[in-house]
């Protein structure tokens, strides 16, 4: 489903703390691409789906808090991988619902594979859904679930 001859869609990116090492860290657990590979491939996508795009990556939970907030009225949609602050962040969790943005929270790694304290996640609840556990993939997918979401409302 496209919505060329629309407006574009907008949606924010966020990726959360130690992304910036992509490619270099843990590669068998997060794969080899860097986090300029993954938001190229997500442009690639956006622009098929005439969605705009615009990506940030921050390692301090402040700013990411201030992504959010600066969000609302400006994007239809969020993507988010928050990282460890998936796990920790009550901070994150809040902001997410106080924009009210339809929000899809991705991980590379199946986090429900992994250690237990990565098992529980502050977004899930609030999020339209999650994906977890299919690489670089994980954003492509969540980007193609909330652009199908998205269109749907504006149906």
């Amino acid at each position: 489903m496209s919505n060329k001859g629309l407006k574009p869609l907008s949606v924010l990116v966020i990726h959360g703390p130690n992304l910036n090492l992509l490619g270099r860290r843990e590669p068998g657990l997060y794969g080899s691409l860097t986090l300029d590979e993954i938001n190229g491939r997500l442009t690639e996508v956006a622009n098929t789906l005439n969605v705009s795009l615009a990506t940030m990556q921050s390692n301090h939970e402040g700013i990411l808090v201030d992504a959010i907030h600066g969000a609302w009225g400006k994007h239809q949609g969020i993507l988010i991988n928050a990282g460890a602050y998936t796990h920790t962040s009550v901070a994150l969790r809040d902001a997410l619902l106080g924009v009210k943005i339809p929000t899809v929270e991705v991980h590379l790694s199946n986090i429900y594979q992994r250690e237990s304290f990565r098992h529980h996640s502050y977004i899930a609840a609030i999020a339209i859904g999650q994906i977890t556990g299919f690489g670089a993939q994980s954003y492509l997918l969540g980007l193609q679930a909330l652009h199908h979401h998205l269109s749907k409302d504006s149906e």
